[in-house]
């Protein structure tokens, strides 16, 4: 498969809890993301969308400077491709957590130490250090090898 089959394949298995997900699944579908909110962004400041404005709005200059063609472009594309990659972004780490041999429960739980002072920190970090670390060999609880499906049977 090439990068780019990796980058959507989540988008195929839109709702898919089930099974395992390979690093480069993951990472590549982090990658899409953050290339299509980038493009956003370079969108909406073309349109007229400036950190400059914000900068007035801080010094205490019209608030109707911000609100722009730019920054409704932002906005209403952001938020729609955010809705769009919810419940993928989520299955995705549900079955990379699934490749470390962990239930995806393990993913609520760092979400909801996120959002404590300090410690979500160190959950944020210890997401990120799971989800970098190499799936479990062989077949685990959640499925088969997906880099090796078929190693499993060889030696049956």
């Amino acid at each position: 498969m090439t990068m780019l089959e990796y980058m959507i394949l989540p988008f195929k298995r839109y709702a898919d809890f089930k099974g395992r997900s390979l690093r480069i699944e993951y990472w590549g579908f982090a990658l899409l993301n953050f290339i299509v909110f980038a493009v956003i962004l370079a969108i909406s400041m073309a349109l007229g969308l400036s950190f400059g404005a914000f900068q007035q709005l801080e010094q205490g200059g019209d608030p109707s400077a911000l609100f722009g063609a730019g920054f409704f472009v932002l906005v209403g594309l952001a938020g729609l491709y955010s809705l769009a990659v919810f419940i993928p972004s989520i299955a995705v780490a549900v079955r990379r957590f699934h490749d470390r041999d962990m239930s995806g429960w393990w993913y609520l739980g760092f979400i909801v130490l996120g959002v404590i002072p300090l410690i979500g920190w160190i959950a944020t970090i210890a997401s990120f250090v799971i989800t970098c670390l190499p799936g479990t060999p062989g077949p685990n609880r959640f499925g088969m090898d997906p880099r090796d499906p078929t190693g499993a049977e060889v030696f049956a």
